[in-house]
């Protein structure tokens, strides 16, 4: 078998690899030039992982979003871990079938707790009585854990997420990846590199800084592709998504309220969604919203009210949702895909002073929608980093404080993803060595699954690729 390392640098497209990407673009000169794909819909982070890594449509491996309207438990669930939340055979357990020997390594892709992979690091804070988030990670085996965090220290959870996100987590999980495969030698190593999808929706891609923020992706990629050229590992890179330029977000949790669908309590001066009385409510996630309806035969109804909304350029159900692969239990009973230059807003207060607690806050869990705000400290906010360097003083005593720096201002964020159809140049790629069944100048993001079976030399000459487009 043929050793491979996928890596997946979140955010880049066509239109960013050039002077400022050496590596990447020598990279893609070499091995026969830059491949784009057909992500599925949405085109956001857990969807597209589980679709390269399952060669499966969403309505099969069942993972529309980053997250969804649990019915069961009657909650939005965001951003859980397991990988028995994707269905369908995983490549690293179709590879293993063919060949017993396979051995692979997740590297911070998504899913990767009680997946079967035989090496993984994910992060995993710990969360203290008193309120404390602490760095960590979590690894299989256990001892990779602390080898890792002995070597580069504490996974650095607080430059991976929030306002402080930078290159730093990169780093460490390129780091954490080199080491892996020098000890372990994975025949597949999984890497997640994700500084870019920060910048890009922060400044959006058009803004002066993405520049120096892509030479240090470029670095960081080098470094791995020089590793890989010494070991004889052949590498492939992709990304989910590419990130296009936004102007501001559509609320369609208060365009559902102000439509009297979606309900509200309030607990302690502040407005809670109540899911339990809304006749509809949205789960944001970037330029896609899924609508859950009380009664689902309301969907024409309620669809024909949400397509006049501005900023919503279509609007999915009954044949059309599952003519996008989007007929599954946790998808919306409607699907709405915004506008190109506009994305969703998971919040329902008509009024900031009447805004949850959370909704300041960086809480990716508590929030039924991904808010992009969280990688934002709110400028409104005079001298606000000295009283978050307050509060920080004050939870290292133990006593609970709100860190409240988010901005509830949407049109701060500058780019979003979600879309299949975008502006040429705007697409997710893949560039490596490939044989000849993958050298369309697109390609269908299932299809990736295949392309790293055949390059690590487990799929057949005659083998028909496992999906049908």
């Amino acid at each position: 078998m043929q050793r491979v390392a996928l890596l997946n640098v979140v955010g880049l497209s066509p239109n960013l690899i050039g002077s400022h990407t050496p590596r990447l673009r020598e990279f893609a000169r070499s091995t026969g030039g830059v491949r784009t794909l057909r992500p599925p819909l949405p085109a956001v982070t857990c969807t597209a992982q589980s679709t390269m890594l399952t060669g499966l449509h969403p309505s099969q491996h069942g993972i529309v979003g980053n997250g969804w309207h649990d019915r069961t438990l009657g909650e939005v669930q965001f951003w859980k871990q397991s990988n028995a939340l994707v269905s369908g055979e995983k490549i690293w357990e179709t590879a293993k079938r063919i060949n017993p020997n396979f051995t692979c390594a997740n590297v911070c892709w998504w899913y990767a707790m009680h997946a079967s992979t035989d090496y993984f690091v994910t992060p995993r804070p710990i969360y203290k009585a008193d309120g404390r988030k602490l760095e960590d990670c979590l690894t299989h085996p256990p001892a990779l854990r602390d080898a890792l965090q002995q070597r580069h220290g504490q996974f650095p959870l607080f430059h991976f997420w929030g306002p402080h996100a930078s290159i730093t987590a990169t780093d460490w999980i390129a780091a954490a990846a080199l080491q892996t495969m020098r000890e372990y030698q994975p025949t597949l190593t999984l890497v997640y590199l994700p500084h870019l999808d920060y910048c890009l929706q922060r400044f959006g891609p058009k803004h002066a800084s993405i520049a120096a923020e892509l030479r240090e992706v470029d670095r960081v990629v080098g470094a791995l592709l020089d590793h890989c050229e010494h070991e004889n590992i052949r590498p492939l890179v992709v990304s989910e998504y590419g990130i296009v330029p936004v102007t501001n977000a559509v609320w369609i949790n208060r365009v559902l309220r102000e439509c009297g669908l979606l309900k509200v309590r309030m607990e302690d001066g502040r407005e809670i969604l109540d899911l339990q009385e809304s006749e509809a409510f949205a789960v944001a996630d970037h330029q896609i919203a899924h609508v859950s309806l009380k009664d689902p035969s309301r969907a024409a109804q309620i669809a024909s009210q949400l397509e006049r909304v501005d900023g919503i350029a279509r609007v999915l159900h009954g044949a059309s949702r599952h003519a996008a692969q989007l007929d599954h239990a946790r998808s919306g009973d409607v699907v709405c895909l915004s506008a190109p230059d506009r994305w969703f807003s998971y919040g329902w207060w008509m009024d900031d002073a009447r805004a949850p607690d959370f909704a300041r806050t960086v809480d990716i869990f508590r929030k039924p929608g991904y808010d992009p705000c969280e990688l934002l400290l709110d400028p409104s906010r005079p001298l606000l980093g000295v009283r978050l360097a307050m509060k920080l003083a004050l939870r290292k005593l133990g006593l609970r404080v709100l860190l409240d720096p988010t901005p509830l201002d949407a049109s701060l964020i500058r780019g979003s993803h979600g879309l299949v159809e975008v502006e040429r140049g705007f697409d997710p790629v893949l560039i490596g060595e490939l044989d000849d069944r993958f050298s369309d100048a697109e390609i269908p993001m299932q299809f990736v699954r295949d392309a790293t079976l055949s390059a690590l030399g487990l799929l057949g000459a005659r083998d028909a690729l496992s999906v049908k487009t």
